[in-house]
């Protein structure tokens, strides 16, 4: 998943701890928390399980691939894109747009109208203002959240980089080191990820 599964479940939580009451009454703040997760889980494992059905499809065209000297990698991106376009699928990294945002500017609107609907639907709220105020809000406040988990992501690369030995990445050495700088750089954000 793009982002960690535990930084999701924060960003959730945060969201509706953070939605100004003059927008949005909210009797159980955990309770609507807990919602906004499982939304946000949701949009995020939609890309893993498109990437899982294309490894599924490669597969069956190993033979192809081979025959035709066409990478792996190539053909990962050819099918992945031609199966986004037939679903209409919002791609989560805006990496590939050039957006430096881990999630793509498309793929925070998608979710902001996925959680205003959530949010509609809930017992547990009553929105006071324009609806589209409302989502806007969700927007700038989920923007404001990844900028901090974008700021902790460059730094523990960052100190990784500046270890007196090379760590590759992609290896267990890295990945450990990675988590442990991640951590530590978004609970000096003031970001605790526990709870």
């Amino acid at each position: 998943m793009l982002l960690a599964k535990e930084f999701v479940a924060y960003l959730g939580r945060q969201i509706a701890a953070r939605l100004p009451a003059n927008m949005i009454e909210i009797a159980d703040r955990a309770a609507v928390g807990e919602v906004l997760v499982g939304v946000i889980m949701d949009e995020m494992m939609i890309e893993d399980k498109l990437n899982d059905e294309v490894r599924t499809i490669l597969e069956e065209y190993s033979v192809y691939m081979a025959n035709n000297a066409i990478s792996y990698s190539e053909m990962f991106r050819r099918i992945k894109n031609q199966l986004v376009q037939q679903r209409k699928i919002v791609k989560a990294s805006g990496r590939d747009t050039g957006d430096p945002m881990k999630l793509s500017r498309d793929k925070v609107n998608e979710i902001s109208h996925k959680l205003l609907l959530a949010l509609k639907k809930s017992h547990e709220v009553r929105i006071r203002r324009n609806e589209n105020d409302l989502r806007l809000e969700l927007v700038r406040l989920m923007s404001d959240l990844l900028q901090n988990e974008d700021k902790a992501e460059k730094a523990a690369r960052a100190k990784i980089r500046t270890l007196k030995r090379e760590v590759l990445d992609g290896t267990e050495e890295w990945d450990l080191l990675h988590k442990k700088y991640y951590a530590e750089e978004l609970k000096n954000l003031g970001i605790d990820l526990g709870g």
